[in-house]
């Protein structure tokens, strides 16, 4: 069955990354002969502050093409990133100049001008594709009037395209918003457009690089705060090897010593104090188990995941494509959906679990459903404010056919080979039949205390990255330093492992020896602090209104933190997993 199953995966996941696969393999070839038509592409419009309201272009009453015009859908990413792409059926011919085309004649009545006047009050902007390369414009602008306190709305009606072009292929697209009239009931207004063609020597290869803010993304600041994360790495690992290394080198030798005498080896386990009296219970199996297996896959599942998209974006530049990072994302993680059953299943049958079928499900569902549940809740939003965010029925079966035929099938094969090679108990240490109880410490060295405290320092590490990330997302900004977010992301994973680690060692230390949760919560605690700085980030850095924008802005975030959070929370706990084993692997259990 297991190999049944995979080779039906596989053919279907080739039939989907064919169907999907437009970021890769191009619909055009980007080159034209003269004369040879050039569409362009109407897409989408929305309020300039709020990224994610977006609208169909002909929700305003411009005027639509003749006949049924041409749609064209990109791929999955494409889709969900809410593109719909129509023929604007302008006459635009490769390297053939036009002084003054007519688009059409614009008739008004109070209606139309009520709904121009909305949208030019809340800096309506659209956007349209030429050969893939994006244009931008707002639709009108609310000027001074000495007759009106309001101001006065004038709509731009002549679109001036500059076209640069290099032999056979377009380089580089600007539109220039030009010939205001003001917006009366009753008026007729000519909509007009000219296309001007200029050589260029800019390579095809370079035409993305007019689109990237070089002076944003490499700032001097971007740099110092990727040395001053290396540097705290270099700290806490000197640290943490330092201080635990040299306490536990004491505690090695005490133990290993062979000549003491009976008086001296029973004044030394009187003495004994800290995480070496907890050896009977350290090991013992965690409450939730199928819970805490579950999320450590998925987390393992998606740190692999992270690493190879950033990998992908690097050597593909798929910040080119349009959903092309969500595209490869989806078809990522459905790929990497057996590392998630792999690290669930052995991490659950080595504590002894015995409902593996339970945690296989778990492991295969959790994210997915929780994203599900968020985007359920924003897509109903979507559709209610008639968004262009609004995910079609289509998309959705077709994700869903994904995850069920490939990720979960995946998934369970993960389990099984999970347990069959990494599943057998391998504790240095018995569990004892009793438990031992905890005695009470300082109220810095609870569990809540030390998860709280624990995601400080990782947060520290990824703080203005967040600022660079989050500004690309909800400001018109194409984010394309990876490698910038590669480093970020490894020094996020050496310093999550660290500090749990030396939460660990203070838990034990306490003579607490749950310390699979809180392991966990200590790394995951990060996304908490990135939670908070995203509500800070709205109110002070951002425009946004409405309660539109508002639930996509936290839904998102929310999406967001929940896999950092997992995330993190599965590198820390098996950090911290390696780092126990190897301090009772050297000591005396019996």
């Amino acid at each position: 069955m297991p190999s049944f199953t995979v080779r039906f995966s596989l053919s279907l996941f080739a039939f989907l990354f064919l169907f999907l696969s437009s970021v890769i393999a191009s619909e055009y070839d980007h080159k034209y002969q003269p004369d040879e038509p050039v569409t362009l592409w109407v897409n989408k419009v929305g309020p300039y502050n709020n990224p994610q309201e977006t609208y169909n272009y002909y929700i305003l009453p411009f005027c639509h093409p003749s006949g049924n015009p041409a749609h064209k859908w990109g791929g999955l990413g494409e889709v969900l990133g809410g593109n719909e792409l129509i023929d604007s059926q302008i006459d635009i011919k490769f390297s053939k100049t036009v002084d003054k085309g007519i688009i059409c004649q614009l008739e008004l009545d109070e209606a139309k001008v009520k709904q121009f006047k909305d949208a030019i009050e809340n800096s309506y902007w659209f956007e349209f594709f030429m050969d893939d390369l994006p244009l931008w414009g707002f639709v009108g602008e609310l000027r001074p009037d000495k007759n009106s306190n309001n101001g006065k709305h004038v709509l731009y009606t002549h679109k001036d395209i500059v076209v640069k072009y290099n032999k056979d292929q377009i380089i580089h697209v600007n539109l220039t918003q030009e010939s205001p009239r003001p917006l009366e009931a009753g008026r007729t207004l000519d909509l007009t457009y000219s296309i001007k063609w200029i050589s260029t020597n800019v390579t095809f290869a370079r035409r993305f690089d007019v689109y990237l803010d070089y002076p944003f993304f490499e700032h001097q600041i971007h740099w110092f705060s990727i040395f001053n994360s290396f540097m705290m790495v270099i700290f806490l690992t000197g640290l943490v090897s330092m201080i635990l290394m040299r306490t536990l080198r004491n505690d090695y030798a005490k133990y290993a010593r062979e000549d003491d005498d009976l008086e001296t080896l029973e004044r030394d386990v009187s003495e004994e104090s800290g995480w070496k009296l907890v050896h009977g219970d350290v090991f013992r199996p965690p409450r939730n188990l199928v819970i805490l297996s579950a999320v450590v896959g998925t987390g393992a599942q998606l740190a692999l995941l992270v690493l190879l998209v950033i990998l992908l974006a690097i050597v593909g530049t798929l910040y080119i494509g349009r959903g092309a990072i969500v595209t490869t994302f989806i078809v990522c993680y459905a790929l990497t959906s057996f590392i998630s059953g792999y690290v669930s299943g052995g991490m659950y049958s080595r504590n002894g679990g015995k409902n593996w079928i339970k945690s296989m499900i778990l492991t295969a569902s959790l994210f997915p459903f929780m994203c599900f549940g968020i985007g359920f809740v924003l897509n109903t939003i979507a559709i209610f404010y008639g968004s262009l965010a609004a995910i079609p029925f289509g998309t959705m079966v077709v994700v869903f056919v994904i995850w069920a035929f490939i990720s979960f099938p995946l998934a369970l094969l993960g389990t099984v080979v999970g347990r069959n090679w990494s599943g057998a108990p391998n504790n240095p240490c018995r569990v004892k039949t009793i438990p031992r109880p905890i005695p009470e410490k300082k109220w810095y060295l609870t569990p809540s205390v030390v998860s709280l405290m624990g995601g400080l320092l990782p947060f520290g590490s990824i703080f203005i990255e967040m600022y660079f990330v989050f500004t690309s997302f909800w400001n018109y900004k194409v984010y394309y330093v990876y490698g910038f977010m590669l480093l970020v992301f490894l020094i996020l994973i050496i310093v999550t492992v660290c500090v749990t680690i030396v939460g660990t060692y203070f838990l034990l230390n306490a003579e607490n020896y749950h310390w699979q949760w809180t392991s966990f919560f200590s790394a995951a605690s990060t996304a908490v602090y990135v939670y908070l700085y995203s509500i800070y980030y709205y109110y002070v850095k951002t425009k946004m209104f409405g309660f539109f924008q508002t639930s996509f802005y936290f839904g998102y975030t929310l999406m967001f933190c929940l896999g950092l959070g997992i995330l993190c929370g599965a590198v820390g706990h098996l950090g911290s997993n390696l780092f126990v084993r190897r301090i009772y692997r050297n000591i005396k259990c019996d």
